[in-house]
């Protein structure tokens, strides 16, 4: 007797669970149909929404930046980028191996980044590198990349990203940094 009572009583349950859903359902369509109040109460809602939302993603981006920004500074202060030729070829060459490998883990992606950043910071054809770099390593190691270039553009990097060199790179640079994704940075369609 108890189990039979039990389903009746999860079938009355269930059934005006249904009923008040599509009675809601329905009030809502009418009232938004007929309404015009409410429809301005709804976009008025909408755009709220949307101004939290964008709001939120911007201060997101904000502390990203920040963050990025902070972790690049204290990073090169405790290790500069060397100034002599051969120190740099030594340099660009461990740091390239290191980035290749943190990039393989996830997790990593800041570190990798780094690694190629000082890579960067000594190769003598940047805006080279910075193409093989968006063809061969993960995207988010190449926006943090783009990033940290858009923060603290090494010396070399200074010059095509001033716009004395037009290319990608410096497309990429200020589309990363205003928030665009990679594919977005270059002018790819998806």
């Amino acid at each position: 007797m108890s189990q039979l009572s039990a389903s009746r009583l999860f079938a009355i349950v269930s059934g005006t669970i249904i009923a008040g859903a599509t009675g809601y359902a329905l009030y809502f369509d009418y009232q938004r149909r007929h309404s015009p109040q409410f429809r301005k109460q709804l976009k008025r809602n909408l755009k709220k929404q949307k101004a939290l939302e964008t709001a939120a993603h911007e201060e997101a981006k904000q502390a990203r930046l920040a963050e990025v920004g902070e972790y690049l500074t204290m990073e090169l202060m405790k290790e500069p980028i060397p100034q002599d030729s051969s120190d740099r070829q030594d340099s660009f060459k461990t740091n390239v191996e290191e980035g290749e490998m943190l990039a393989k883990m996830p997790g990593n992606e800041l570190e990798s980044a780094l690694k190629f950043y000082r890579a960067l910071a000594v190769y003598p054809s940047p805006a080279e590198l910075l193409g093989i770099y968006q063809r061969s390593i993960p995207e988010a190691v190449y926006e943090y990349i783009v990033l940290m270039i858009a923060i603290l553009p090494p010396t070399n990097v200074s010059s095509f990203l001033s716009g004395t060199s037009p290319g990608s790179a410096a497309a990429a640079a200020a589309a990363v940094a205003a928030g665009h994704t990679n594919s977005e940075a270059v002018g790819i369609d998806e």
